[in-house]
This record gives structure tokens, sequence and C-alpha cells, in this order.
């Protein structure tokens, strides 16, 4: 069949100008709390991991650094009232799933532990037991995992959500081994009382046969892991309650759960059943409301924004671009696998009833390239209205207004590698400072960047 070179051209000179961006990208920037306007900001300690899994970071708006837990693995890190730490840790290299989840106390002693889900192999050869948590994790009291008044995360006796992976053979989808998306909630006691296999949902997620035929091939199967990461779910949270429930639309049921699968461009909503209610995706052609959104491409954090906090009800994510999905194969997707591609990110927010679009933030009058996270990234909306927005791939953490306004950025200092350094962080929240009582409150000052025209690096 010969190629419509009317459709793909675009697509390469797309591939064209992302390559030719990305080798005028500045090698020379400042780092630290480049913007700061404290009267418009929403003021708090910041919190987010490390490159290279070297552990969790917290930082106050002016980018000092403040506390650092290095036992950490930040799949995501929270802080709680009271000081309280929780994360993962771990190595289970080559997965990407992590030993244990665990809470300390600002002191450093172990408060809670969940890591006997299954017994895996370690590095060492080792048969151990572990959570094998990846990606994300919910504690009851917060729906989403960021600060929302009224909604503390409980720091003793709740229950837990863990996002986690399960090896098997689902023959439905491919005769090659899945690393398959495990969801369970936990008990205090580590319990599991609650559970979800992300394989046993398989055709409700509305596959057609070509992208079908294109998982089944998979081509993505991890010779190191021995398994195929088929949905990739990077996100795991409670819808939590809303207006929509309330208004009868059980859909929306609280203790649903929201999960992204990014390697298939799809969010969903499952019920305490375990099934599909509501859905977006993976092919936004199917619905003329999702195509006025635009197609979501390898997307991350998808979440209600929770009741007490300006837009509750609507969804918030984070768009990343990049390449995700399966479908017809075309030249830059031979095999299928990746077929869709923007080197652009956005962040949007939208009513999940009618799917009109509330706000969207992609920066107006730039270059589209300055912002754009392949992979990673998160979006948090702030008391004040604000959104706290983690351009993780490139190791920027921003807060924006309504208006798109940046009133903080940070750019990180810290960095993997050394011929070609990398700064890159997986999610960042942001928590008052009363959450804190054992720092003193710090002082709050102003950073008005230069203009750019004029900014120099002075000759020696």
């Amino acid at each position: 069949m010969p190629l419509n070179l009317q459709y793909y051209l675009p697509r390469v000179l797309l591939l064209y100008c992302f390559i030719s961006s990305v080798s005028s990208a500045p090698s020379v920037y400042p780092t630290g709390t480049t913007i700061y306007d404290p009267d418009k900001a929403w003021n708090g300690y910041t919190i987010f991991r490390l490159p290279d899994n070297e552990g969790d970071v917290l930082i106050d708006m002016n980018g000092g650094e403040v506390r650092r837990w290095p036992q950490t693995a930040g799949y995501p890190a929270r802080i709680f009232p009271g000081g309280y730490i929780m994360g993962s840790t771990g190595d289970l290299t080559p997965h990407q799933d992590l030993i244990a989840l665990i809470q300390w106390d600002w002191e450093g002693n172990e408060v809670w532990r969940f890591d006997r889900l299954e017994h895996v192999e370690n590095k060492a050869g080792e048969i151990i037991w572990a959570a094998r948590q990846h990606h994300d994790w919910q504690r009851e009291g917060n729906p989403v995992g960021y600060y929302t008044p009224g909604m503390d995360p409980l720091v003793e006796g709740g229950k837990t959500l863990v996002l986690a992976h399960k090896k098997l053979m689902a023959p439905h989808i491919t005769d090659k081994r899945i690393e398959d998306d495990y969801i369970v909630e936990v008990s205090w006691e580590g319990e599991v009382i609650w559970s979800w296999l992300a394989s046993d949902h398989f055709d409700e997620f509305g596959f057609d046969d070509v992208s079908k035929a294109a998982i089944r091939k998979a081509v993505k199967y991890n010779a190191d892991t021995g398994a195929f990461d088929w949905l990739h779910v990077n996100s795991a949270s409670y819808v939590g309650p809303n207006k929509w429930y309330d208004g009868g639309d059980e859909r929306f049921h609280p203790d649903n759960v929201i999960i992204s699968g990014r390697e298939a461009n799809l969010i969903a909503i499952i019920n305490r059943n375990g099934n599909v209610v509501w859905q977006m995706g993976p092919d936004f052609r199917s619905d003329d409301r999702h195509m006025a959104i635009g197609q979501i491409i390898g997307q991350h954090h998808p979440h209600i924004i929770p009741k007490g906090l300006p837009g509750e009800g609507n969804m918030m994510l984070f768009d990343n671009g990049g390449s995700a999905g399966y479908g017809p194969a075309n030249p830059l997707a031979p095999d299928g696998v990746s077929t869709l591609t923007r080197f652009t990110s956005r962040v949007i927010e939208f009513n999940p009833q009618t799917y009109e679009m509330v706000w969207e933030y992609s920066p107006p009058g730039r270059a589209n390239y300055q912002f754009f996270s392949r992979n990673v990234s998160s979006a948090q909306r702030l008391p004040n209205g604000n959104t706290l927005i983690t351009e993780g791939a490139e190791g920027r953490l921003f807060e924006v207004t309504t208006d798109n306004e940046i009133v903080w950025e940070y750019m990180m200092p810290y960095f993997e590698g050394d011929e070609f350094p990398v700064a890159r962080t997986y999610r960042a929240y942001r928590v008052p400072y009363k959450w804190i009582p054992q720092l003193q409150e710090p002082e709050e000052r102003a950073v008005v960047p230069p203009q750019i025209q004029n900014f120099r690096i002075a000759p020696r």
C-alpha cells in the first residue's frame, strides 16, 4: 500500500523540529527558586524525590533545603500532619517495584510498614517478601494524597490503597508473561481487604481489534524483568467525596478508584466490584466530547479535585505528550506501539460528567518545547486556586494562577549523571507550614528574576 505522504509528512516534520529544539535547549541556567511572589503564591513546604532514587527532600519557598530523607525512593513520598513521612524503599532492580511502603515519624522511627504482598527474588538471588508497590498509594482520610482542608490523612489506624504489580500469564492478552497492575487496599495490620487486577478487565477497556493485535505482539516485552508492562498504570487515587455522587451519579462513588494507563492513553474509574464505570480513551475519536478536549497521550496523575478546594469535582491531570498508545502501524510506529506522538505537555481541568474544559495550562506566547515532560509529572490544586505543576523530566516545579501567571518557580539543583547531568523528579507536593511543627516557619523573601535580555554571565 503506498504511503499517504500528505498524512505522514507533517508528523515527520514535527519529529525533526522537536529534535532540533531539544538540541538547542540551554546548557546553562539558574537553579533553585527563580521566581517567587509571596503575596500571590500559596506558601508552604514542598517535598519531592531526588534524581536516581537518592531519597526525598523538603524545601521552603526560597528553595532552602530543610530536611532530607535518604532512605526513601519517593514513589511518591508524602508528608503527613505532625511531620510524619511516608514513602517506598528497597531496590528491586530491574523491576520498577519497591520492597516496602513505610511510614516514619519525624525522628526516623518506623511507625507502619507494608511489605507482605508477594514473595520475590531480590538482586542477591534471595526470596523475600515485598509490597511490589510502584507509582502511587493513598492513605485513608485523603483521597488524592495532597493537602485538602478538612481531609487530613490518618497517621495511625487507617487503610492504605497500594498500586502494585503481579507477574502472570494472560492468554487473552498475549502469550508472553505480563507485568500486570494490581491494586490492593490493606488494613493498618497489613491485611489485604480489597484487590483489583487489570488483566481481568481487558475487554472492558475498549481496545479495537487492531490495538489488541498490537498488544498481543508484546513488542515491549522486557527480557530483564521477564514480563511485558502492557498497561503501565502510573496513578491510582480514590474518587473522594464529590458533588456528582451527592447528585445521584453512582459512577463517582467516593470509594471508587481512578486509574491512569499510560501506555494505552487510558483513564478509567473502577467501582468496588472491579468494573469500569467511567472511561476516557484509548481512542478519543470514539466520543465527540472527548475530541473537544483533545487526545491525551502518556498522561499522569488524573484525579478528582477534592471537596474544599477551588474546582472541586473537576478532573485534573498532567497530559504529558511524548509517545504512547496502541493502534494502526505507521512509519514512526511500525509495530503499532506508541502510535501517537506529541512533543508538548499541558495540564487540563474538565467536568467529568459533561467533559466541558474548565482550565488549561499550556504556556501562551512561548516556544512549546519549553513546557514538555515526556514522562513522570503531576498537578496539585492549592487552596487559593493556584496549581502546583511538576514538570518532572526537566526537574522544574512551578506554581501558576488561574490566569496562568507563574508566581513561583524552582529549578532543581540536584542532578544524576556527570557527562550529561539530568535533574528529574517524579511528583511534588506542597503542604502547609503547620503540618511540620518541628520546624520554625521560614522567612519568605520575594525572588524577582532579571530580564532575560539583559542577563549575562560575567567573563573571568
